[in-house]
């Protein structure tokens, strides 16, 4: 990732939600609100300008998506379910008790700010490198925060997590959490997928859980995501966002033993892949 730039890759799934917002049918799968949060927070953070989210609102973009959706079928339609998946992990944790989220590489992701005002007696925390989290918080400043939000810029790449947040005042490293590593895991080297994980489970109480989507691995251990497989990690480098870490998916459960945490199915509602990528839970 280039950490000078805003994430392109951040921009690019927060533009997507919104086309979908316009898909008939995504308004039953869709989180309540997102869209038009999205679109606000887009223009008001200066990551995108009006013209752009309007055409991204236009049925001319929904015939885009699908256009290329023989490169990676069924993930224009994807990024919503993944989004859902998430904010039922944040609901279905807080009613069982957690009093944390934490959601790393935001990106311009809306769940934190729609989410912080229903929940005040929560704390909400993101986490994402410079360049994109000073747009986010220019747009969250311009369109109200929340004082139980709580906007980390910090490079996960040059500081480690756990001392981010044993250095954060706000953050209670025994209270039950949840974290969500959405569209995350993919763009960390082996070695830096393994540490987060331990890091993440250090830094939180029992009972707490951490949600997360990955690209499963092929034969040759490389991430897998079909015929064009190929040419989407020549894309991913082009931009300066390559997919470096996939695993398959029965390797993951003693993946998640090794580094802390035990793989837990059971709290997923709904399908665990969609597109390209499989939605994964587990618990400390």
């Amino acid at each position: 990732m280039k950490r000078n730039k805003p994430s392109m890759t951040a921009r690019k799934v927060a533009l997507n939600i919104v086309t979908l917002g316009s898909q008939p049918g995504m308004d039953t799968v869709l989180p309540h609100g997102i869209v038009d949060a999205t679109a606000r927070l887009l223009v008001a953070s200066g990551a995108a300008g009006e013209r752009t989210v309007r055409l991204a609102r236009s049925p001319r973009m929904i015939a885009v998506y699908e256009a290329f959706d023989w490169m990676l079928p069924g993930q224009f339609e994807a990024f919503a379910h993944r989004k859902a998946f998430c904010e039922q992990q944040v609901r279905d944790s807080i009613s069982s008790g957690a009093t944390q989220v934490l959601v790393l590489g935001a990106g311009y992701d809306t769940l934190c700010c729609r989410l912080a005002p229903e929940f005040p007696g929560v704390r909400f925390f993101e986490i994402d490198h410079s360049a994109t989290s000073s747009l986010k918080q220019k747009g969250i400043a311009a369109l109200g925060a929340s004082e139980n939000l709580h906007l980390i810029a910090e490079d996960l790449g040059e500081r480690e997590l756990s001392d981010v947040l044993r250095t954060n005042a706000n953050w209670d490293v025994t209270a039950q959490s949840v974290i969500l590593a959405e569209g995350l895991v993919m763009y960390l080297a082996t070695e830096a997928v393994q540490s987060l994980f331990r890091q993440c489970a250090a830094s939180v109480g029992q009972g707490s859980r951490i949600a997360f989507s990955y690209i499963p691995s092929g034969e040759d251990g490389r991430p897998d995501v079909g015929r064009w497989t190929g040419l989407m990690l020549w894309l991913q480098r082009v931009v300066g966002e390559p997919w470096l870490w996939s695993i398959r998916p029965e390797e993951l459960s003693s993946f998640l033993q090794q580094h802390g945490w035990r793989e837990a199915p059971e709290l997923i509602k709904g399908g665990n892949r969609y597109g390209v990528e499989f939605f994964a839970v587990a618990v400390v």
